[in-house]
């Protein structure tokens, strides 16, 4: 059975989930932040800051890389989209309107990220923490690997 994934119902709801949530916080979604956003969730692979700023330029803007990260630190402090540290990369969030704590599966055939969540991790790693008298201020735990549409590829 083949799996079809209409990704622009993602990028959708990214969107109107952002502007609710801007809305109801008192922040401005900008014209620019909206469209760095929808860049973002263009795919579920993480995108860099430089490939945005190519973007933008092939659509006629002229933004300068501050610009950008002043975007991305934005959408990052509303949590509309995570840093992927091993990658200098962001993905969407698929949860934004949810205080959590993410662990991202990511692919180093297909190069797509997945979001996940463990509660069973989250508290393992808060009992360690706590037993060091260690403070976390914060979180990014990245598994890097094989999806399974990788292996059966790489199978063949």
């Amino acid at each position: 059975m083949v799996h079809t994934h209409d990704h622009k119902i993602c990028i959708n709801t990214a969107l109107i989930e952002a502007e609710r949530l801007c809305n109801q916080r008192g922040t401005r979604f900008t014209e620019l932040r909206k469209q760095i956003l929808e860049m973002v969730w263009q795919g579920h692979k993480a995108v860099k800051a430089y490939d945005l700023l190519d973007q933008l330029a092939s659509k006629g803007g002229s933004a300068k890389p501050p610009t950008v990260y002043r975007a991305l630190d934005f959408l990052m402090e509303e949590g509309l989209v995570h840093k992927i540290q091993s990658l200098n990369a962001y993905v969407g969030c698929p949860h934004p309107g949810k205080n959590h704590v993410s662990q991202f599966l990511i692919c180093d055939g297909c190069e797509n990220v997945n979001e996940v969540g463990s509660i069973e991790l989250d508290h393992a790693l808060a009992s360690a923490s706590e037993n060091a008298k260690f403070q976390v201020k914060r979180q990014t735990i990245e598994l890097h690997g094989l999806c399974f549409e990788c292996q059966k590829r790489s199978a063949d």
